[in-house]
């Protein structure tokens, strides 16, 4: 069983998703190879949340959106989180640093600002999926 351990951010999850992007498909694909999807409640709940926005209705009917959700957390690993951090300058970002010290993460892909500007974190590079692919 792989033992690196790959964090995605909504932001990629919505790429990948709604928009069809390349890279943040590519990079999803990759860490998967690579080894595992981790997870935590909170991580999972955005995802969820935010897949459900009607506003994204008139890109993919909301039942394909839950069914790539689905599909993507399938074989992933859910990670209980027992330590709190505040230290993203968004708060709602810290979750995902919660999740990589918890699961002692391989990486973080994303492509948010707020968390682009951490890498790395507690020596967990934090990388946008294009990084991810040329160097990891």
């Amino acid at each position: 069983m792989p033992d690196k351990h790959f964090i995605i951010d909504t932001n990629v999850i919505i790429s990948v998703a709604i928009f069809s992007s390349l890279n943040p498909a590519l990079a999803i694909k990759k860490a998967l190879s690579l080894g595992n999807l981790v997870f935590s409640e909170p991580v999972l709940q955005e995802y969820a949340e935010t897949l459900s926005n009607p506003k994204f209705d008139a890109y993919l009917s909301p039942e394909k959106r839950l069914l790539f959700l689905n599909t993507l957390i399938a074989d992933g690993l859910v990670i209980k989180i027992s330590n709190t951090i505040k230290i993203c300058r968004d708060p709602k970002d810290d979750k995902y640093l919660e999740l990589a010290v918890a699961s002692q993460a391989s990486c973080i892909i994303t492509g948010d600002k707020d968390l682009l500007v951490l890498h790395p974190f507690e020596h967990i590079p934090i990388l946008t999926p294009t990084d991810f692919l040329n160097n990891f």
